[in-house]
């Protein structure tokens, strides 16, 4: 077993892990102890808090590290291309299907698949998924040749999967199935010793002669992060280029002027579901109620943009009623 105690930076499948908190450690040391199981695996926590850094850390950890690691947004791709990524097609079976094409879970075999944004598949792929889980073989799209694989699957979702069972957005056997065991990524705000490490090893990607003052560091601790380490890193890149000297000053980060007005005042807490809606209106006041822009800014897909906007609307309609 690694020592990740002692430790501050860790691989994993080329992504570099920067482990100061003890909420780190002691989830990183979880997936270790699960990694060594078959079990599948289903992770959760907010956008950009780092789920596919611990779903790379399963692979790495696990009896499959040297066997093949797959892994795709289930939010990048439209619904009629998702089902012929994930289990492939054969010649002829649509119009521009000209050779066969084996599908990640074939490729994947006796490694690792990561579904990322796992809520967001329709449910026709869900039923798919789901008989795969169990063991049954399928068919490539037009194919007559069943395929088995051995693979292990790790999902992950920024979303609260048991309301969408509930709201019959997602099929509760598919749940239970994918969350035999369940990890969860406390978000940045939850791992403060974690904000500074960090914070340092971006800068010294952008340029290692540079430093963060005392005060930069106060004001990178005070605030609450909600973009997470995804929005950590860009305000580090940013003040890297933005730095006059080699020195990086508060007036250098890109949120000095969200935490100057109370002496870098921590917002009061509000709910997780509170401030991602924040967070989505802010994106679309910033981009000119541009949906491709802030979907970009926010690091998720149109798709999931549109989504939550009409659960929005829905909701308002209801509150006025």
């Amino acid at each position: 077993m690694e020592d990740l105690t002692t430790e501050r930076t860790a691989a994993f499948l080329g992504m570099h892990a920067v482990i100061a908190s003890e909420p780190m450690r002691r989830l990183l040391a979880m997936a270790e102890r699960v990694a060594r199981s078959n079990a599948t695996v289903l992770i959760t926590g907010e956008s950009g808090s780092g789920k596919e850094l611990i779903a790379r850390a399963l692979h790495h950890f696990s009896p499959r590290a040297h066997r093949p690691w797959v892994d795709l947004s289930c939010a990048a791709l439209p619904d009629h291309l998702l089902e012929s990524e994930l289990f492939g097609y054969d010649k002829g079976a649509f119009s521009g299907a000209d050779n066969a094409k084996p599908g990640l879970f074939e490729l994947a075999d006796r490694g690792t698949i990561f579904l990322d944004e796992v809520g967001e598949l329709d449910p026709k792929m869900q039923v798919k998924l789901l008989r795969v889980l169990d063991g049954v073989s399928y068919y490539r799209l037009g194919g007559v040749k069943k395929i088995s694989v051995d693979v292990r699957v790790v999902a992950a979702t920024n979303q609260d999967l048991e309301r969408s069972v509930e709201q019959g957005r997602f099929r509760g056997d598919l749940f239970h199935r994918l969350g035999q065991i369940t990890l969860h990524v406390p978000p940045l705000r939850e791992r403060g010793d974690d904000i500074v490490p960090i914070a340092r090893y971006f800068l010294a990607q952008q340029d290692a002669r540079l430093r963060f003052s005392d005060p930069a560091l106060a004001l990178l601790r005070s605030y609450s992060w909600p973009g997470n380490i995804r929005e950590l890193r860009n305000v580090v890149t940013k003040a890297a280029v933005l730095a006059q000297g080699d020195l990086i000053l508060p007036g250098d980060l890109p949120l000095a002027r969200l935490n100057r007005v109370g002496a870098a005042h921590v917002p009061e807490p509000v709910s997780l579901d509170g401030m991602e809606r924040r967070m989505i209106l802010d994106a679309l006041r910033a981009t000119g109620g541009h949906h491709q822009k802030a979907a970009a800014r926010l690091g998720i897909s149109r798709r999931t943009l549109s989504r939550k906007l009409k659960l929005y609307e829905a909701g308002a309609a209801q509150a006025a009623l």
